[in-house]
Parts: structure tokens; C-alpha cells; sequence
């Protein structure tokens, strides 16, 4: 009479072994589409900066017309000069922002944006002159929490340095139909032509209001259409862009440039 095959150790010995071996082919899959993975971020990444720079991508070649058109350069917070990275084709400020040699911890005094750490380096890009010198605009990385979620986007402003080309994010979790409104078409179109500073100030003036701006409020060119029933997600929108356009942001690297240096 042949032996009981529904033992509790042969059961246990199964599914061991298939475990172990849908293991392994998830590790392989995760392996083997890896290289994809970075490739589809990377192209997301530069569809999202030539997006803010009013750049159409839709039908072209993404990675030439980024080669073709954007300079990458980094740029030291503290100083707002240019500088350089070790492997610049793999710096993460993100990551950077939470190593203590490469991130700074932000106090709560003036941590507006609620990010906690902040890179010490962070990327800007350049879009080439068609006169080739110079550049026409810069497309700086901005981040700051809402509601519910971290925001990031791209902020991309005019050669004056001051007047908003566009304003678009490419991760956040906010409420679809309330703060996920950040992705309308129709209130991104808004952000073109505002400006971030008051004349003659490199002190942020640019958020949303609740409601709708006023055209005849001689503060409009610094005011944006809040988001319907979004009012913290409004306020972190607010908050991200005067933290990153201020002292501890983009403001001392704007300076420099304006200035004929960095």
C-alpha cells in the first residue's frame, strides 16, 4: 500500500519550493525590465521639463528634441553658483536631500513647503538660445506637500527671470476633481505671464488666492485662481513655489544670473 502524499512536511516542502521559485522569477522580471523602468522615468522626466517650457512633444523624438534644446546644469542653494556632481547622469536630489552630506535638515521657521530635508545641489535647465549663446528660459524643480501628498513639478520662468512660463507637476496623490485640479489644462493655462517677483524685490510675491483673481487688482500679475474646495492643497501650492523662489530656494542663483554670473 503506497504511502499518504498529503503529509503536513510534503505540503510544507511545496510550497517552500514554490515560493522559491516564484521568487526568483520575480527577481529576474524585476532585473530584466529594470533598464526600462529607468529609461520610462527619464523620458517622463524630460517630457515634464519641456512640457513647463511651453515645448511640444507631442509626435517628436523627446530624448533628441531634450538634447537638441535643454542644458542641464547644477546649481549649490547656498551660494547660487553653478558647481558640479559626482555622476551627474544619476543624481537624485531627492535622495540627496536625506544624506547629511548632501541634504541639509530644514527648521520649521522656514520650512514652508513641508519637504523636511532639501538637497544642497539641485538641477536647473537651461533652454539653448536660438541665437546659440545664452539661453531663452530656466526650468527649475520645485516640491512641496498638499493635502495629501508631496508635489513635484517643474517651474519654468522667462529669460527676464521673473515672468512664468508654466508650472506643471509630475507626481503627487491629491484628490481627483479637488486638489488633482493641479493637472487641469485649463488652470495650468493661467500660470503664463504671471510674474514671481514685486519690482525691483527678489522677495516671492507670486500664490493663489481663494477664488478668482481680479484683473483690475494692480496684484494680479502675482496672484493665481485658487483650487475649488482645495484649500490646502492651494496653500501647499502657494507655499512650494515662495519656499523654492525664495532665499533658501532659487532666489540667490537667479540673482547670479541676472547679474551676468553664476
Amino acid at each position: 500500500m503506497s504511502a499518504n502524499n498529503d503529509t503536513i512536511g510534503k505540503t510544507i516542502t511545496v510550497a517552500v519550493l514554490l515560493c522559491v521559485v516564484c521568487s526568483v522569477i520575480v527577481s529576474a522580471a524585476a532585473v530584466l525590465l529594470k533598464p526600462k523602468q529607468v529609461a520610462n522615468k527619464n523620458l517622463d522626466r524630460q517630457t515634464n521639463i519641456l512640457a513647463a517650457a511651453g515645448i511640444e512633444t507631442v509626435g517628436q523624438d523627446v530624448p533628441a528634441l531634450f538634447e537638441q534644446m535643454i542644458e542641464k546644469r547644477f546649481v549649490d542653494l547656498r551660494s547660487g553658483n553653478y558647481t558640479e556632481v559626482a555622476d551627474a547622469a544619476r543624481y537624485d536630489a531627492v535622495k540627496a536631500a536625506k544624506e547629511s552630506d548632501t541634504g541639509v535638515t530644514l527648521s520649521r521657521d522656514i520650512d514652508i513647503a513641508s519637504i523636511k530635508y532639501q538637497a544642497k545641489v539641485m538641477p536647473v535647465y537651461l533652454v539653448k538660445s536660438e541665437a546659440g549663446e545664452g539661453f531663452d528660459k530656466v526650468i527649475l524643480p520645485v516640491h512641496g506637500y498638499g493635502l495629501w501628498s508631496t508635489l513635484y513639478g517643474f517651474l519654468a520662468l522667462e529669460k527676464d527671470l521673473n515672468t512664468v512660463v508654466g508650472l506643471g507637476f509630475y507626481s503627487h496623490a491629491e484628490t481627483p476633481g479637488l486638489g488633482g485640479e493641479v493637472d487641469n489644462p485649463s488652470w495650468k493655462a493661467i500660470w503664463p505671464g504671471k510674474e514671481v517677483y514685486p519690482a525691483g524685490s527678489m522677495e516671492p510675491a507670486l500664490g493663489l488666492i481663494k477664488g478668482s483673481v481680479d484683473a483690475a487688482n494692480p496684484n494680479a500679475k502675482h496672484q493665481v485662481d485658487g483650487l475649488a474646495g482645495a484649500t490646502l492643497t492651494s496653500v501647499g501650492v502657494t507655499n512650494l513655489v515662495q519656499f523654492w523662489m525664495g532665499e533658501n530656494g532659487y532666489a540667490p542663483f537667479l540673482a547670479n544670473l541676472k547679474a551676468g554670473g553664476a
